[in-house]
């Protein structure tokens, strides 16, 4: 039977650059930082080298700042954050179920900017005059004055391209900050709100 419908069959198509899907990744790039995101600094704790040992030292502290973080949840409280898939904090979380998150002030972009660079110093020396307590379930570092702290246990992984999805139950939620307003990524950019 032939096919008599009017409409251009894919192989007249015109070829797009880029995904099977069409778009770019510039394009999907340009779209998607037209979306106004709370900024976070998500934080964790190596396990100790030796955990039979009580007194085997405790690991790095590691952070890393991010815009992909939401709720999930209420009942049970869940949240996820995305991590790039072989990324430090990625590897970590694989291994370390407990994790923490604080959600940054606009008055803490220096915070976000040092835990975004690519290439950076150690961890440990990022922290050093970064005020923060440590979390009283994750022992993750807690940024002082943050608009809210939240500490999570890892419920579930989920892959997701070239991400991957970590699924997390609240443990502790805080609202430590003196009512600043947050820090928002749009556009490429760190910016106020307000």
């Amino acid at each position: 039977m032939l096919n008599t419908s009017s409409a251009p069959s894919s192989a007249l198509a015109p070829a797009i650059p880029g995904h099977a899907e069409g778009v770019t990744d510039d394009e999907f790039r340009a779209a998607m930082s037209r979306l106004a995101a709370g900024v976070v600094l998500v934080t964790a704790q190596e396990p100790p080298l030796d955990a039979e040992d009580p007194l085997a030292p405790v690991g790095e502290d590691v952070g890393m700042t991010a815009t992909a973080f939401l709720s999930v949840s209420l009942d049970p409280p869940l949240a996820l954050v995305s991590l790039r898939t072989g990324s430090r904090m990625d590897d970590l979380l694989a291994e370390q179920p407990l994790w923490a998150v604080s959600v940054l002030t606009g008055n803490q972009r220096h915070i976000a900017g040092r835990f975004a660079m690519k290439g950076r110093i150690s961890d440990r020396l990022l922290f050093a005059d970064v005020p923060h307590t440590r979390g009283e379930v994750s022992g993750a570092p807690l940024v002082d004055d943050a608009l809210a702290t939240l500490e999570l246990r890892t419920e579930q992984r989920v892959p997701a391209g070239d991400h991957t999805l970590v699924v997390g139950r609240v443990l502790t939620a805080r609202l430590p900050g003196a009512g600043d307003g947050p820090l928002v990524y749009f556009r490429g950019r760190y910016r106020q709100l307000g």
